[in-house]
Formats: structure tokens, sequence, C-alpha cells
């Protein structure tokens, strides 16, 4: 209906403008002007429309949370030794029970008293060459190996057995440290010619098939250069 009405007035405007000597007009929308040689393009501007409208911007994550090295990741243990192969002296740094080397040591020594296998926690037990700087006795090498090293072995092998038949099934939960009886053991107070830090009746925990919990004693751990280790699995003998 509206382009037979305008149809007449083209029709007028045309015969008007030929008559004039001019062009007809056209009646499509207008070509934007041509820039000036030389001038940047223009950036289109999208129109708007409810698809392109911005969205909300997105939640900012949460930090991450920062928590200890799982006991089995790979942790390099601290050199007992300088580059020329002097041993290393002691410090007064106190140990955590947070750190992931701790952690790692008593995830061994856990596994090898649910396993029976001592081999798996050599590296818990307090170091050799530590030993022979702290302790204020002959031979100290001796006495390491056919006194100190010979009972954790048992200690090891018993503690599997009180555990029962289904050893092997049970789950480490941890270590209790008693860091409220944290003591720092000047010289010639054990025998010892070095000081170090001391803690006395830690818990070892785990939780048995059956879901019962039952721990056992870690007697005692000693410092040396700010690393807890084993030195009495179960009693002083």
């Amino acid at each position: 209906m509206r382009a037979a009405r305008l149809g007449p007035i083209v029709f007028l405007l045309a015969a008007l403008c030929q008559c004039r000597g001019e062009p007809a007009p056209s009646l499509s929308p207008a070509a934007p002007p041509a820039p000036p040689a030389g001038a940047p393009a223009p950036v289109p501007v999208p129109s708007a429309s409810p698809d392109s409208a911005p969205s909300e911007a997105p939640a900012t994550a949460a930090a991450p949370s920062v928590s200890a090295a799982p006991p089995n990741a790979e942790v390099a243990e601290p050199a007992l030794l300088s580059a020329d192969g002097t041993p290393l002296p002691q410090t007064e740094e106190r140990p955590s029970v947070t750190s992931p080397l701790f952690l790692r040591r008593m995830q061994r020594l856990a596994d090898a008293i649910l396993t029976g296998d001592v081999e798996r926690a050599r590296d818990t037990f307090f170091p050799l060459v530590a030993y022979a700087q702290v302790k204020d006795v002959q031979k100290p090498e001796r006495d390491y190996r056919y006194r100190l090293m010979a009972h954790f072995e048992r200690d090891v092998r018993e503690y599997r057995k009180a555990l029962g038949r289904d050893a092997g099934r049970a789950e480490f939960l941890g270590v209790s440290v008693p860091e409220e009886r944290v003591q720092w053991m000047k010289p010639g107070k054990e025998g010892n010619r070095l000081g170090y830090f001391r803690v006395l009746r830690s818990r070892l925990r785990f939780r048995m098939p059956t879901g019962k919990e039952q721990s056992l004693e870690l007697t005692s751990m000693i410092s040396w250069r700010g690393e807890w280790y084993v030195v009495h699995l179960h009693g002083f003998d």
C-alpha cells in the first residue's frame, strides 16, 4: 500500500529533475562520506543487542590453601656433611612438627611398623655422623650399631606384632608430639658433648580395619640441625 502511494511521487520528482537537467534523487540511505586521504579508517561501533550485553565479571578465585607437603613427597634430606666431607655442626634451631621432612619421616616410620620392614625407616633414626659428635662415649659407632639401632629394629618388629594380623590394612593417622614438653638439653645432661632439643612420649596413631584407633609410644626424639630424629622407639634400654 505504501509503495503504491510513493510511485506517482517518484515519477513526478524524476520528471521535474529531467526538466532541470539534474540527476534523479535516490531514496536509498546515503553512504557515509569517504575519509580524507591518509586518515585512519573509523572503528565500527557494534550495535547494542540483548545477546551482546556484557556479562557479569567472574568472581575472584579463592587463594589456594597452604598445607604441608604429603608425607611421601620427594623432599631432599638435609646435608650432614660439608662439600669437603667434614661433618656439619649442630645448631640451636628448634625442629618443626609440620615440616614436609618431619611428616615424611613419620610416614616412613609408620610404614615400617605396618609392614615389619625396618629399611623403610632408616632415615627417621638419628644419624650416625651426628651421634658420633653428640655422645661422649667410647666407640660411639659401636654403641650406635649394636645398641641403639639393634633396639630400634627390634621395636619396629614388636610394634608390628602388637597391631595384630590386620596391621597391613591399618591406616596411619599421624603423630601427636607434646611440644609443651620439648626441652633444650645442655651439654653434660645425658652424657652428651653437644646440646640438642629433646621430646619424650610422643604417640603414633593408627586406625585399625575395625575402625578402632590404636596408638603406640614414640619414646624419644632429639634434634640435629633443626630436624627431629628418633632415638628410642619403645623404652630407653
